[in-house]
């Protein structure tokens, strides 16, 4: 199989998972975007092993054991993300990240500091 092929489709998952993670509002969204743009970057490392190897008979394969690490890497990450998820979910009733970004307590409302634009119009009349 040509280098290529594999190149061409890590870039399209890298960037389907690049969409993900500027375009969606979930949290869990957010998240399985993350994993889908390290997957992709495994599919590469493997790639260009494979490829690399090719050249020389007697490898590492080193490509593949850093693989491994960023599979182990995802699962932590992914296990300490949702935990947080959940843990927010919990506190806050949601997951959408717009919501979440006032972290202080006391603007569970959605509202931003300081109120709404007609409550800033009142205040100054």
């Amino acid at each position: 199989m040509h280098l290529a092929y594999p190149a061409v489709l890590s870039a399209l998952l890298f960037c389907t998972g690049l969409y993900g993670v500027l375009a969606r509002r979930n949290a869990i969204l957010v998240l399985m975007s993350v994993e889908l743009m390290l997957n992709a970057v495994n599919l590469n490392l493997v790639a260009f092993d494979v490829w690399l190897s090719k050249a020389a008979r007697d490898t590492l394969h080193s490509g593949q054991a850093l693989t491994l690490f960023t599979i182990a890497i995802a699962a932590a990450e992914i296990g300490i993300g949702l935990a947080i998820v959940l843990a927010v979910y919990r506190n806050r009733g949601t997951s959408d990240i717009d919501r979440l970004r006032d972290t202080a307590e006391g603007h569970e409302s959605g509202t931003p500091k300081g109120g709404t634009a007609d409550e800033k119009a009142e205040a100054t009349a």
